[in-house]
């Protein structure tokens, strides 16, 4: 077992096993998967899928998953940790708005097991790319910060493409209506900006009646158009708690919260613990509830 630890915008292992054993989980934003060869099955939260030499698949935290091993296999595991969010002098980009679309992108698609790549030409792109930071971190030095930086935003970007690309959203209904999948992307790219969720926008947006609105989102979603939005911005809150340094107020501010004390009662209200609570436990108690063995 190789375990190279990069200090640290990333954490990388280098793994071939014939069984699954289970691994430490921490605070990171998620965690790539590459399976450079073998084959067998994936679970995540108690749903199956096979996987294969080439799959890629993307773990999100606060999730259990697992391996079952049929042929000796070796993974490459890239765990995006919280100081790549928080040091922003390492990439170019416009930090706020790349991390509140990849946030709103990584926590509310539908976390079921499966290949996250849509495209050869991506995967190919993927494979090229964790062989440059795996090639780097085995030398890793001062002067590769900035490049395995820019290299872990590249994947993250071809994710983001991918996850866009693809139906990731779950929709109760049997009726599979397209503007419900349409409807879920707009209410999370424009979480932050409350009078483009208000019903009657989003009756001219979907071109529907401001009084079929809301019905249509239980049908279609099995919950209504206002817990979901608030349960939405609470999974944000809890990504900007576990891996930014982004103040309670810079928080409240940013999702569109009265104040401080409004988000802290609406946060104790959803997630069953007060804010200072999850921000001291990390995301311990999440990961307990959500806690699953493998045999």
């Amino acid at each position: 077992m190789q375990i190279l630890e990069a200090n640290k915008p990333f954490e990388i292992q280098e793994l071939t096993l014939t069984e699954w054993k289970q691994r430490p989980v921490k605070n990171n934003f998620f965690e790539l998967v590459l399976v450079v060869d073998g084959h067998g099955t994936q679970c995540i939260n108690y749903n199956i899928y096979p996987y294969q030499k080439n799959n890629i698949f993307l773990l999100p935290p606060l999730k259990c998953h697992s391996f079952n091993i049929d042929v000796p296999s070796k993974f490459v595991f890239l765990k995006f940790t919280d100081t790549f969010f928080k040091n922003s002098n390492r990439v170019s980009l416009d930090r706020s708005k790349w991390f509140g679309e990849a946030a709103f992108i990584l926590s509310n698609y539908n976390q079921l097991p499966g290949d996250i790549i849509k495209n050869d030409l991506d995967r190919k792109h993927i494979n090229r790319l964790i062989k440059m930071i795996l090639q780097e971190s085995k030398n890793y030095g001062e002067q590769s910060i900035a490049l395995v930086s820019s290299l872990m935003v590249c994947v993250l970007e071809i994710l983001i493409r991918n996850i866009k690309m693809g139906s990731h959203y779950e929709v109760v209904s049997s009726n599979n209506d397209v503007r419900a999948t349409a409807m879920l992307t707009y209410i999370n790219e424009h979480i932050s900006k409350p009078d483009l969720l208000k019903v009657e926008n989003l009756a001219d947006a979907f071109m529907m009646s401001p009084t079929y609105v809301s019905e249509f989102f239980r049908k279609q979603i099995g919950v209504s158009l206002r817990e979901y939005i608030i349960k939405a911005k609470l999974k944000l809150v809890e990504i900007r708690l576990l891996n930014s340094d982004y103040t309670l107020n810079e928080i409240a501010d940013e999702l569109s919260f009265t104040d401080v004390s409004h988000l802290s009662k609406t946060f104790k209200k959803y997630v069953g613990i007060s804010v200072r609570e999850f921000k001291n436990n990390g995301d311990y108690k999440l990961l307990k509830r959500a806690a699953c063995t493998t045999d």
